[in-house]
């Protein structure tokens, strides 16, 4: 079958039945405390860990709710249309249930995501289009194929099996007087923000767009689904172009506001995360901490604990070196130097000796000549050095100038010039 017809009443009734049915096939997944996270954000945070969940996501609770609703003899296989974590949630829950899985991903879906459902026994059908465009074709297949459809967000009991995070937090954290959720189509918002207010009603809750693809704002003020174009973000995990029409109403009712958060305030919660608590965590995840950071956040602090969902932390390797090279910048730890040396031999042997005399540590030496304005026995060096901190690196720069070089600093956010 394929949707089946349910009620869309959607309670703490369902999200607890949600919970006993999904017992043993999630992680209780840790609440995590750091106090250098409590310091960039000005609140005392409890990081919720989903990116320690099985299948690195949230997910698999909604994909298990989903598929345990009925008798695992009740359909012929699952199918499902997705970029991301939500095919790998239900490629895993199909294995634990015996069932078949198909799904249709999008060409340029991340391979960080998509592989690791075919190895769990998933058929693969990509298709040059948008996720929308493999939801459409997931229908149609259900529908052929007398097959589930497993909505990623869209659906009382996709929307209830996320909600059980919500259960957790109410036993998890003492104090808990408001709560941060990444939000794309809406199905965790809405499913935590029932659970939790339906006990604790004076709890905000607030979910978080990335500013390349947040059409909660305008549709929440339109009151019906809007579509947006999608760009390129880090945070593609959150990156739906139009809200649920089950979940927009939800939002609406349950959510004290959404916010939305930029592409560099994500990459530097990514590396906050990373340094501070230990977290590898991907855009979408991160966005709840990228809320709250910054000369000018999103999310003021509060009184009482505010819970932040890190959603997921299913990244590829090179987006992991990106937020540990982003980790370094932070704390002064990495420095780029532009300067130009004597186009004699020599030269740059004196400059590297002079750097040495300071302490640093040369990762990197390269010669430019193409693209700048030298002199006419100039040469460009741009020089990747390793330093002790913020202090240390200033002192190198320092030292450089007056030893007569003419410096260019390069960071993560800026350039400065001599």
């Amino acid at each position: 079958m394929s949707d089946r017809n349910r009620s869309v009443s959607i309670g703490t009734d369902e999200i607890a039945a949600a919970a006993v049915r999904i017992e043993g096939l999630i992680n209780r997944t840790p609440t995590v405390s750091s106090s250098g996270v409590d310091t960039a954000t000005g609140n005392v945070v409890a990081l919720k860990a989903e990116s320690l969940q099985q299948g690195g996501s949230f997910k698999i609770r909604g994909a298990s709710a989903k598929l345990t609703a009925s008798p695992a003899d009740s359909t012929a296989g699952v199918v499902a249309g997705t970029a991301g974590n939500h095919g790998q949630a239900v490629a895993l829950a199909a294995r634990r249930l015996n069932l078949r899985c198909d799904l249709f991903v999008p060409e340029d879906a991340p391979l960080s995501k998509t592989v690791p459902a075919r190895l769990l026994g998933a058929t693969i059908h990509t298709l040059d289009g948008s996720v929308d465009d493999c939801v459409s074709a997931a229908r149609e297949f259900a529908a052929e194929h007398e097959v589930e459809f497993v909505h990623p967000f869209d659906d009382p009991d996709v929307i209830a099996g996320q909600g059980t995070i919500g259960l957790e937090l109410l036993d998890q954290v003492p104090g808990l007087s408001r709560v941060v959720v990444p939000l794309g189509g809406g199905g965790l918002a809405s499913g935590i923000a029932i659970a939790v207010r339906s006990v604790r009603p004076e709890v905000e809750v607030i979910g978080v767009q990335v500013e390349a693809c947040a059409s909660f704002p305008a549709s929440l003020e339109a009151a019906k689904p809007v579509m947006v174009p999608a760009g390129i973000t880090i945070a593609d995990g959150i990156a739906v172009k139009r809200p649920g029409d089950l979940t927009l109403p939800l939002i609406r009712r349950w959510l004290d506001r959404v916010v939305v958060v930029g592409e560099d305030e994500v990459g530097d919660a990514m590396a906050l995360l990373l340094r501070e608590a230990k977290l590898v965590v991907e855009g979408a995840g991160a966005v709840g901490i990228a809320a709250m950071i910054g000369s000018e956040p999103a999310i003021d602090p509060a009184d009482g604990t505010t819970a932040v969902i890190l959603s997921g932390g299913n990244i590829d390797e090179e987006m992991l070196v990106s937020v540990a090279r982003r980790s370094e910048a932070q704390r002064g730890r990495g420095l780029v130097l532009l300067s130009t040396i004597p186009d004699r031999p020599g030269s740059l042997a004196r400059l590297l000796e002079k750097v040495g005399q300071t302490g640093g540590n040369v990762v990197d030496v390269g010669h430019i000549r193409d693209g700048v304005l030298l002199g006419m026995s100039q040469t460009g060096v741009e020089l990747v050095l390793e330093t002790r901190g913020i202090e240390h690196a200033e002192s190198i720069v320092q030292a450089l100038r007056e030893g007569g070089y003419p410096v260019r600093e390069v960071t993560h956010t800026d350039e400065k010039e001599s």
